[in-house]
């Protein structure tokens, strides 16, 4: 593909969102999900100097559980030459999920894993008993200049599942399930889990739901969620409120959500221009509700299985740099 191929298309959109299935409103007894905390993503620079959101700083692990982190990485228009990404680095206990919104982006591993990801595509990678890996924008992007913007999550492995081989899922922006939201004025892709009986084609080893929804202005999104998960929506851009009770939320925050049956979003009349709609990622899981030791790349149970994964790195058991 060169540059010149290239249309930035944010994710996948469908043109017409009234064909898509409908979720419906909620039923008699179903319980919405209260606003628990509201927190503002301090911003940073990740790798080798790309600017990234923590979108989950300052929350508290109990209410993360099953998740540890999720990074906004960009958005971003880099100039020809200025584009970036991390050098190799190791990983063990826990899965990597990157989804690119928007750009390219290159990954490779020890084990001989990797690919291109690209316009709503996802690599789900299971480090497991560890692996070094590597995430770069490709030669000619960097070259030539562009848009990125993507996140990453990552997600804990219970304690059973910690050393298991490391595997990848590849997932392709037209496997993502499509949805639109009763007015038909909001589009739900499920990239992992099950909305209302549609499955996204993630598939994970602790229970959990990912998915990136797209509202138009003064859409309102009433999404059905497993009583059994928490609930994290974070603001990729625009703004709106979270809640019945309307609470206001903007670019890079996220809301921390109580027990229910259902959450609410609601995009605000007038969007800036910038930005003329509003992204939300949604994520919840089931808690693993373990003991949590975590140092940089390592999401281990204990300290000690933590200092393990250093003296285990160190002696070059994660694997070898691809020549």
């Amino acid at each position: 593909m060169t540059p010149e191929e290239v249309h930035p298309m944010p994710a996948i959109t469908a043109d017409d969102l009234t064909v898509l299935p409908r979720l419906t409103t909620p039923g008699l007894g179903d319980q919405p999900r209260p606003v628990w905390q509201v927190s503002t993503a301090p911003q940073g620079h990740e790798g080798e100097g790309f600017p990234v959101r923590r979108a989950f700083a300052g929350l508290d692990l109990a209410h993360l559980d099953p998740f540890i982190m999720m990074d906004q990485m960009g958005e971003v228009e880099y100039a020809p030459g200025e584009a970036k990404g991390t050098p190799w680095h190791p990983h063990r206990g826990f899965e990597t999920v990157t989804y690119i919104i928007d750009g390219v982006f290159d990954h490779q591993d020890s084990h001989g894993g990797g690919g291109t990801i690209t316009n709503g595509d996802t690599q789900w990678m299971t480090a497991g008993a560890g692996l070094l890996h590597i995430e770069a924008p490709p030669e000619w992007l960097v070259q030539s200049g562009g848009l990125f913007h993507g996140i990453q999550l990552w997600v804990n492995l219970p304690r059973d599942a910690k050393m298991i081989d490391p595997k990848y899922q590849d997932i392709r922006s037209g496997e993502v399930a499509l949805l639109a939201s009763s007015d038909a004025g909001a589009l739900v892709r499920v990239i992992a889990g099950s909305i209302a009986g549609h499955s996204g084609p993630g598939s994970t080893f602790t229970p959990m739901t990912l998915v990136h929804t797209t509202l138009e202005p003064g859409a309102r999104l009433e999404l059905p969620w497993d009583v059994e998960f928490n609930a994290l929506v974070y603001v990729l851009n625009g703004r709106g409120t979270v809640g019945t009770d309307a609470h206001p939320i903007h670019t890079g925050q996220t809301a921390v959500l109580g027990a229910g049956d259902y959450l609410t979003i609601t995009a605000d009349g007038s969007q800036e221009s910038r930005s003329p709609k509003m992204d939300v990622i949604v994520v919840g899981g089931r808690p693993i509700r373990e003991p949590l030791a975590w140092a940089g790349p390592f999401v281990m149970n204990t300290r000690s299985e933590v200092l393990q994964a250093y003296e285990d790195f160190q002696r070059g058991h994660f694997g070898h740099i691809p020549g």
